[in-house]
């Protein structure tokens, strides 16, 4: 289950559910959506996947 995974990434990088929404998909209430019910569709899970496996801890590098 694509929250499962979405809720792994933000406790294992201890980011804000609203940070993750905003640069993965840009929408800040993806997160609180999903948990409230909301199904993404197989181009957002697509999507999402892509984003955690390419995740880097520093986006400023030189």
């Amino acid at each position: 289950m694509i929250l499962h995974r979405v809720e792994q990434f933000l406790r294992l990088h201890d980011m804000p559910w609203t940070k993750f929404g905003r640069l993965a998909a840009g929408d800040p209430r993806l997160v609180e959506d999903m948990r409230n019910g909301r199904e993404p569709r197989p181009a957002m899970i697509r999507k999402l996947e892509h984003f955690m496996n390419n995740h880097t801890e520093n986006t400023n590098a030189s």
